[in-house]
């Protein structure tokens, strides 16, 4: 599937070529066929899991923004919560763009929204994994030092680290708007990294997004949560092993999500080495896991509290309980009004 938020060299693409037929890329590879992905089983499939991402994602990012945001009291837990609500909200928001893009096996966009669609999916791409590794830290600072927590923990500086994460995030996206080119192949438009000019540029930022966005962020998070999980056996502060559990399930996720793309991403950058099969497949099914990581954020990090689901539960039940004294209201109303009417209509007779 093309998703704008690899950033691959084209290989196969070039100048002497622009007469042999349309040409499709995935992530960064091109292949040469014609708009057959709806007869094929892989690319249906891969369409398919695409558009479950994208309802699941939208719809359960934004009902975390509703709650945190609108239902329940600003804490620095709310503000982690909502910026990562938000950016993975954001990220789902533009993968139609990808999907239609996929369908058509043409980019129909234009120039700008070339650059622009995979800036804004790589900026909420880092923000989300840079709101993980705070989260985590904060979990971690809270457990070892609860008091020191209590005291500098403040909305304000929550606030301020959250900022400081989007801009890092923005700084880590911008090579797409640099690199990020369209070309034309008879009645195809084609929306691709162009690292013609200096193959050393794709090295570089291949490296440095799994450096930034995976292995550093990989490592803090496991030792956040080692030192939480030795932490709690020492003082026996868990009464039950879910705590072990719920942190094992965030580790093991975040490692699954992301370790596929970027090792399949570090392989492209010596295609000539591997099948062009199998880096398609495998990066088709990496920047799906990726991708798949925007909706299993809100389950894995604010379902599973209870603050969350408490609120979630009281606001729920309020409504349908409103619902419910509504329509009771109402019947009990037009109950009354029938029987008025009744009584009338047998005094007139």
């Amino acid at each position: 599937m093309e998703m704008n938020y690899e950033d691959s060299y084209d290989y196969s693409y070039n100048a002497s070529e622009m007469d042999v037929t349309p040409m499709i890329q995935i992530d960064g590879i091109i292949s040469r066929s014609g708009p057959t992905c709806l007869k094929e089983a892989s690319c249906v499939s891969v369409v398919a899991v695409s558009v479950v991402i994208f309802l699941m994602g939208f719809s359960g990012n934004a009902l975390v923004i509703w709650i945190s945001g609108f239902k329940m009291k600003k804490t620095v837990n709310t503000i982690w919560y909502l910026s990562l609500a938000i950016s993975d909200f954001v990220f789902c928001a533009f993968l139609p763009f990808n999907i239609a893009s996929t369908v058509m096996e043409d980019w129909i966009f234009g120039h700008f929204m070339c650059k622009f669609v995979p800036f804004v999916m790589f900026l909420n791409m880092f923000s989300s994994i840079f709101l993980l590794v705070i989260i985590s830290i904060d979990r971690c600072v809270s457990v070892m030092c609860p008091v020191w927590a209590q005291n500098q923990r403040t909305i304000k500086k929550a606030a301020f680290i959250v900022v400081a994460a989007w801009l890092l995030a923005a700084a880590m996206s911008f090579p797409s708007i640099i690199f990020r080119d369209v070309t034309h192949s008879l009645d195809k438009t084609i929306c691709f990294n162009n690292y013609a000019s200096d193959h050393d540029n794709h090295k570089i930022v291949g490296l440095s997004r799994a450096l930034v966005g995976f292995v550093v962020p990989f490592i803090v998070i496991i030792i956040c949560y080692s030192i939480i999980i030795i932490k709690l056996q020492s003082s026996r502060m868990a009464k039950s092993t879910k705590p072990f559990k719920v942190m094992t399930a965030l580790i093991a996720t975040f490692f699954i999500c992301w370790l596929p793309y970027h090792v399949f991403i570090i392989l492209e950058m010596n295609h000539q080495l591997y099948d062009h099969t199998v880096l398609i497949s495998g990066l088709q099914i990496g920047t799906l896991l990726a991708a798949a990581n925007s909706f299993l954020n809100p389950v894995l990090y604010v379902f599973m509290g209870k603050d969350f689901k408490k609120s979630l539960r009281n606001t729920l039940v309020s409504r349908l309980k409103n619902a419910i004294a509504e329509d009771g209201q109402t019947v009990s109303r037009y109950l009354s009004r029938s029987s008025s009417m009744d009584a009338r209509a047998s005094t007139h007779i």
